[in-house]
């Protein structure tokens, strides 16, 4: 049994999943639109432009594996209660990942040592997604 974290999205998923590639130096494994997907049971309820949308995506993250998709069907909301938390080595990867995501993010807990962590960052980016970003304890 595996738990794969899934991520959707309102439109924006394929903008998302490339600056998680980039924040996260992660790599994506399948990106396939709607209109690829040519699944019966959605394609009544697109309209044209949603036909590019993601239809579904993975990223893979280290050895984490994350679904990614936009939603025609349902509206989208910010989660505040689930988030994502990626650990990095170093601070400074820290840094880079937050640098990266923080344009249009709403922080929730700033960028700081805690007792648990040399450097986290808590936030809900302009997707509408919560992440902490942080390190162990190395300090």
């Amino acid at each position: 049994m595996e738990i794969v974290p899934t991520l959707n999205f309102g439109g924006n998923c394929r903008d998302a999943i490339h600056m998680y590639e980039k924040a996260f130096k992660g790599k994506i494994s399948c990106l396939i639109t709607y209109r690829d997907a040519n699944d019966p049971a959605y394609n009544p309820l697109l309209k044209e432009h949603q036909k590019d949308f993601v239809y579904h995506a993975e990223l893979i993250v280290g050895k984490q594996r994350i679904i990614m998709s936009d939603h025609v069907d349902i509206e989208f909301r910010t989660c505040y209660s689930n988030f994502l938390t990626i650990m990095f080595d170093t601070k400074e990867e820290v840094q880079q990942a937050y640098e990266i995501m923080k344009e249009g993010s709403k922080t929730i807990y700033q960028m700081e040592a805690t007792p648990y962590s040399a450097c986290r960052v808590v936030f809900v980016d302009k997707f509408g997604i919560r992440w902490g970003i942080m390190t162990e304890q190395t300090e």
